[in-house]
């Protein structure tokens, strides 16, 4: 029976790693270098606290980005994206994300559980207002938060896959909410853009850019009308498209027609 178990679980791991395929996800130097932020405010900041401060930026960041683009900053910006991509992938077992890991209660509850706490700290943390230890308090707060994002997504990279964090990051949630927001708005009709196809019927249906997908995305079974690949998760990374091997793959503004 345990033979058996570990049989099944090596068999489908084996398939998983030889349908998904690792490949060169940078393609700016932002994208290759971001990182560094990452380990600056996870490390640098246990002995200086007020790095952490540093992240109000980040979350402003992705929140305007949220509502103009989506995901964009997941793909494009982020530190730990960065991280995931250009670092960790090299250590990543690159199998497929368990549905637990996509569920939209996940999502939800890792959401509301980052809100709450982060929200309790720093109602803590006022408590030192007019202090002068009060910044390290708040900086400390976003400091361990990067440090914990590190350590499982180190984990989550060598077991599962290098952007297992991903799917269900509150900050990623935060980015889908914005974007519904820029959405219900109006304001994002000149901003927003998806991956979009030549012509449908020029697909090969080879699924490379499924294999490729930082997110296990299938755009080639998902266009639409438009021939834009309309999903709220994916990262506009443009991995896809450097990858697609007849170049029919872009990323486009949505066409809502």
């Amino acid at each position: 029976m345990v033979y058996s178990l570990i049989f099944n679980w090596e068999g489908h791991k084996i398939m998983n790693n030889n349908y998904f395929i690792k490949t060169n996800r940078i393609f700016t130097p932002l994208r290759k270098y971001a990182w560094i932020f990452t380990l600056i405010v996870a490390i640098g900041g246990l002995w200086y606290p007020k790095l952490g401060l540093l992240v109000f930026g980040v979350i402003l960041g992705l929140f305007i980005t949220g509502i103009l683009k989506g995901r964009y900053w997941c793909g494009n910006i982020c530190p730990h994206g960065s991280l995931f991509d250009h670092v960790l992938l090299k250590i990543s077992s690159n199998a497929k994300f368990p549905k637990f890991f996509q569920s939209t209660g996940l999502k939800v509850a890792a959401f509301g559980f980052f809100a709450f706490s982060i929200t309790r700290k720093i109602i803590s943390a006022t408590a030192y207002y007019n202090q002068a230890v009060f910044w390290d308090k708040l900086g400390f707060i976003f400091v361990t938060t990067y440090l914990m994002v590190l350590i499982v997504g180190v984990l989550f990279s060598f077991f599962i896959n290098s952007r297992t964090w991903c799917n269900f990051c509150p900050m990623g949630t935060l980015q889908t909410l914005s974007y519904k927001l820029g959405k219900l708005l109006k304001i994002n009709r000149k901003t927003d853009q998806k991956v979009s196809i030549t012509d449908t019927a020029l697909c090969h249906s080879c699924g490379k850019c499924s294999k490729v997908c930082p997110m296990q995305l299938s755009p080639y079974k998902e266009f639409n009308k438009n021939n834009q690949f309309d999903n709220d998760v994916c990262i506009q990374c443009s991995t896809c498209v450097e990858n697609c091997p007849v170049k029919i793959l872009s990323i486009d503004k949505v066409n809502r027609s």
